[in-house]
């Protein structure tokens, strides 16, 4: 598989998202993404119970453990690669969980735009 540059939102270095879970479309705890990427699991955000509440909602149950893929679910205040899609969805529904800017990768602006992604920024000062 061809990783696209790993990059985030402001065209800088992607840093780690979270390995505790790992997470990552390669479970490399990056929001790195390629082709075969169809979700784009590529917005790093901080869970919370509204949004684990709201992806069961949706049918992709995040916290309940997959012992047989190594997932041990997740919990509010994990950090996690979420697909763009999601998150935009989410967010007009009013359940968007915040978003670890400097972690998210560059390729989720073509799905969640930069000003909104940036009203739910973790890491701005």
């Amino acid at each position: 598989m061809q990783m696209e540059a790993s990059l985030n939102v402001f065209g800088d270095p992607l840093l780690a998202c979270g390995t505790e879970p790992m997470t990552g479309f390669f479970r490399d705890g990056c929001c790195n993404t390629s082709e075969q990427d169809a979700g784009s699991h590529t917005v790093c955000v901080e869970v919370t119970a509204e949004f684990l509440a709201f992806s069961r909602s949706r049918g992709n149950d995040l916290s309940t453990p997959a012992e047989e893929y190594g997932f041990p679910g997740l919990q509010a205040g994990d950090r996690w690669c979420l697909c763009a899609a999601r998150w935009l969805e989410a967010q007009q529904q009013g359940s968007a969980p915040r978003v670890y800017l400097q972690r998210t990768h560059i390729k989720a602006l073509e799905i969640a735009p930069l000003a909104l992604l940036r009203q739910y920024a973790v890491d701005l000062n």
